[in-house]
Order: C-alpha cells, then sequence, then structure tokens
C-alpha cells in the first residue's frame, strides 16, 4: 500500500475471510500527506488501486475532502479513466446529474431494493459501479454488499440440483412498462428512457440488440428478456458467481404493472421455487456489510464481483452513482 498517501481504516461491519480477504477495502487519507485530492491521487496510484479492488471486490474512499460535490465525483471517475456505460435497459428510474453521474433508484424511500448485480438482466452489463453519498441519511439508507462467489458456493452447498437447473437453462425476466417513468416504483422506468427514444421502432431496435422481445400493449410494453445466464465464471478469479437479479425480481419487482412472482423465471419458462428464493434472500443478508453512508464517500464496486441493495431510510438522502464498461 502506498502508505504515505492512504491508510487502510478497518470498521466492525467488515467481512474478514479464510482466505484473508477484509471485505470491503477501507481507504482514507493518510494525515502526513499533505495533497489529499482523490483524484489527483486515483490517476498516481490506479494500478495498486484496480489490483486492490480486484483482490477485495468493493472499495470504500472515506474522509477525503476534496469529493463534496456531484461534480468532484464525476471527476473522480473519469480520473479512473473506464469507459461509460450507457444506461441502457436498466429498470430504475434515474437522472442525469452532471456528466456521467446520475441519481441512484428514485424509488420512495420506505422501499428496499433487494440484492442484485447492476443490470444482470441484460447482456451488456457495467464492470464497474461507482456509489457517492452527496447527502447522508437521516436513518437508514445503507447499500449493503455482498460477495457474489460466496452466495454461489453457499446455493451450490444447500441446492444443488436447483444451482444445475440454474445453469443448464439460465433465467427469463419479463417486465411491463408503461411510456414514462413512475417514480412511485422500484422498476418504474418508462420504455421512452429505457431506450432513450419515443420512437416505438427504434426501440425495438435497441431492444433487439440486447436479445429483449417486446409485446406492445395499450399503454405501455411487456418486455420479455432472455433465457439470459444466471451464472458466470469469474475468469480473472477463477471462480463462479451469482450473477443474477433473481432474488431482486421475485421479492422486489412489484407494481401496479408487475406481479414479482411473475417476474422471473427458469429460462425454460417453469416458475421458481419461492422458498429456495427466499432462503437466498436470507443468505444474502446474513453474508453482506452494511456500512452506513457518510457524507463524501465513494464507493466502488466490481459488478461481476459483488452484489448491492438499498435499504430504506428516513430523507434526506441523495446517493449518485456512475456505471462503466
Amino acid at each position: 500500500m502506498p502508505e504515505n498517501i492512504f491508510i487502510e481504516a478497518e470498521l466492525p461491519q467488515q467481512k474478514k475471510y479464510t482466505d484473508g480477504v477484509v471485505f470491503p477495502t477501507i481507504l482514507i487519507p493518510n494525515r502526513k500527506f499533505s495533497d489529499h485530492n482523490l483524484k489527483e491521487i486515483i490517476r498516481d496510484q490506479k494500478p495498486w488501486l484496480e489490483s486492490m479492488l480486484h483482490n477485495t471486490g468493493a472499495i470504500l474512499f472515506r474522509g477525503f475532502s476534496s469529493v463534496s460535490s456531484a461534480s468532484d465525483f464525476n471527476d473522480v471517475v473519469e480520473a479512473f479513466g473506464f469507459d461509460e456505460l450507457p444506461y441502457v435497459g436498466g429498470a430504475a428510474p434515474r437522472t442525469n446529474v452532471v456528466g456521467r453521474v446520475f441519481t441512484s433508484n428514485e424509488s420512495p424511500p420506505d422501499q428496499k431494493i433487494p440484492f442484485h448485480h447492476e443490470m444482470a438482466q441484460v447482456p451488456k452489463f457495467p464492470f464497474k459501479v461507482f456509489f457517492f453519498c452527496e447527502v447522508d441519511p437521516k436513518i437508514g439508507g445503507e447499500t449493503p454488499i455482498v460477495l457474489s462467489h460466496v452466495i454461489y458456493n453457499k446455493m451450490k452447498q444447500k441446492y444443488s440440483e436447483f444451482v444445475d437447473r440454474l445453469e443448464q437453462h439460465g433465467l427469463i425476466y419479463t417486465r411491463v412498462l408503461g411510456e414514462d417513468d413512475d417514480p412511485s416504483s422500484p422498476i418504474g422506468r418508462g420504455w421512452v428512457s429505457t431506450f432513450m427514444t419515443k420512437d416505438k421502432a427504434v426501440a425495438e431496435e435497441r431492444a433487439a440488440k440486447l436479445g429483449m422481445k417486446l409485446e406492445w400493449t395499450d399503454d405501455g410494453v411487456k418486455t420479455v428478456m432472455g433465457p439470459i445466464p444466471a451464472i458466470k465464471v469469474d475468469e480473472t478469479r477463477g471462480r463462479k458467481t451469482w450473477f443474477n437479479s433473481m432474488v431482486a425480481a421475485y421479492t422486489g419487482w412489484e407494481d401496479a404493472r408487475n406481479d414479482p412472482v411473475k417476474a422471473v423465471t427458469f429460462g425454460d419458462g417453469t416458475p421458481l421455487p419461492a422458498h429456495v428464493i427466499h432462503d437466498c434472500l436470507k443468505m444474502l443478508e446474513e453474508e453482506s456489510v452494511a456500512i452506513p453512508w457518510q457524507k463524501g464517500d465513494v464507493l466502488l464496486l466490481d459488478n461481476l464481483a459483488v452484489l448491492h441493495a438499498r435499504r430504506a431510510f428516513e430523507p434526506p438522502r441523495r446517493v449518485l452513482a456512475s456505471l462503466c464498461k
């Protein structure tokens, strides 16, 4: 570690694994080092930071006074040099704030957002996900994170036949969209913003590029995605990951248009067993780390390695996000 710049902090919420990994990595500035400009530090230490991210899956940067606004956060994202990923096909309502920075899911504060890999329900997903706390919550509002391969291993051990079926058939995700965004729903993104067009022909073209089928209705569209893999091989780490939005869809894709039980099925169309899904949710909760947000926090996730969620909260809370290839 570049000790003259960073100090690796410890918090009681972190998980310590037998392979020596402490999850997540928490980096705070070394006060003996005069320059705490995180953007410049990232540019100088990018290989070391990327190695750390590969090792642990998540890095929380805390206590850097140079990051206090959405614009500062955008500078931090750009300092890493990752290509931007357009948010095409995602379910959550979001608003562009500045540059590559968007609001995170804008669903009501009393709603939890279940565990998922970002955009796991579409073929083009981000490899890196950044979060930034611009306004820390009054109560709650944590972004719990969990190592995906740990969940795969636990599920394989307890539900081997179910996991084998997932690996064989994958999953189909089904969602009904209105034309416009519905801010009352955690999956309320309308088809106009989902496909970034008001032209149905263009929407169909963009959906087809994702491998998504569209079925138009009088007041919206039904989207069918899949079969799509539910398990991925993380070749850089030599392990399998629980790369899906199965629990999120089955327990959270609910609004006036959508029944969550119908939102996700096996890739052959057969229903998923409810008791397995709910037990998987329990595993995710037990293995997760939820560190309360502080203003100025920047959280970087390797989206192939880590699932995330959102707890309900009492406003105010403003957490911004950026998605990268």
